[in-house]
């Protein structure tokens, strides 16, 4: 009786083996494949001269970010009625655009501000449309902090962050589905655990991508200050806006898509310096 077991876990297992390498093989073969597509987005920013993996077209962008307007401007209250405050809002935009190297972008650039009066945020969609909130507006003192927190979005635009991030998700789903093919076992309840590490590691992989885009966003967002007239250091006030307005609920760095607002002005500062070594130069709006 002692043996019988034995051998019917045998039996078993050959199956199981050749189960096991069959999957292993499909996610291979899956994982090449997603990669393979992700290298072949390979592409050069124009703008900004960047080598860079996109999934999509300019035009796409255009029309995914004017597509999703609508939604995005219902979800923060609609348009602001401050007619003062949203005229505001989109000339500052539009000098900050025209008279900068996003000019030479192609993107159709709109700037709306939002009715939400509570929500301290603004934030780009691919193509063009800007968004900021009543509640963000409210707390900034300055024409030039506007102007910061505008051109940090416009440069969002331009680097094709949103068209990046398609990309990295799409890579990400592939691999990450791929490894859960290859490791999962229906016999193995451990095996689960590798199919949730592997969905935590790329969650994490994604939200690194989105820090080192808010990064870049931050120094292209000085450079088009500058270009549009605007002092660049205005930039620094907004990060203070954002590290009072986080105090107390902020979550972790490691798990935030931004990276924490004094990180940012340590970066902002060094950057102003490396734009304007000799200093930044007097009469620029403040």
């Amino acid at each position: 009786m002692s043996g019988l077991p034995q051998r019917s876990g045998g039996y078993g297992a050959r199956p199981n083996r050749g189960m096991g390498g069959a999957r292993l093989l499909l996610g291979l073969a899956m994982a090449g494949f997603a990669l393979f597509s992700y290298l072949g987005q390979k592409s050069v920013n124009p703008t900004t001269g960047e080598t860079q993996y996109v999934a999509i077209s300019p035009r796409q962008e255009i029309a995914l970010g004017l597509q999703s307007a609508p939604q995005m401007i219902e979800q923060y209250g609609g348009p602001s009625r401050d007619a003062r405050a949203s005229a505001l809002v989109e000339a500052v935009g539009q000098r900050v655009v025209e008279h900068s190297d996003a000019a030479k972008s192609g993107y159709e650039f709109h700037f709306v501000l939002l009715g939400d009066p509570k929500t301290i945020n603004a934030f780009a969609l691919p193509g063009g449309p800007v968004f900021m909130t009543e509640g963000l507006l409210t707390k900034l003192s300055t024409e030039g902090e506007i102007a910061g927190v505008l051109g940090h979005e416009v440069g969002h635009v331009i680097a094709r962050h949103g068209a990046q991030q398609i990309a990295q998700q799409q890579l990400s789903q592939g691999l990450t589905g791929a490894l859960i093919l290859s490791t999962w076992d229906p016999n193995d309840r451990s095996s689960a655990n590798t199919a949730q590490m592997a969905i935590l590691v790329s969650s994490l992989v994604g939200l690194k991508y989105g820090r080192e885009d808010e990064l870049e966003a931050d120094r292209l967002g000085v450079k088009l200050m500058g270009e549009a007239g605007y002092d660049p250091r205005a930039l620094l006030g907004v990060m203070k806006v954002l590290a009072a307005s986080s105090q107390g609920g902020a979550p972790p760095e490691f798990f935030s898509t931004h990276p924490n607002p004094e990180h940012r002005e340590e970066r902002i500062s060094a950057e102003i310096q490396a734009q304007y070594p000799g200093g930044v130069p007097a009469g620029l709006t403040p």
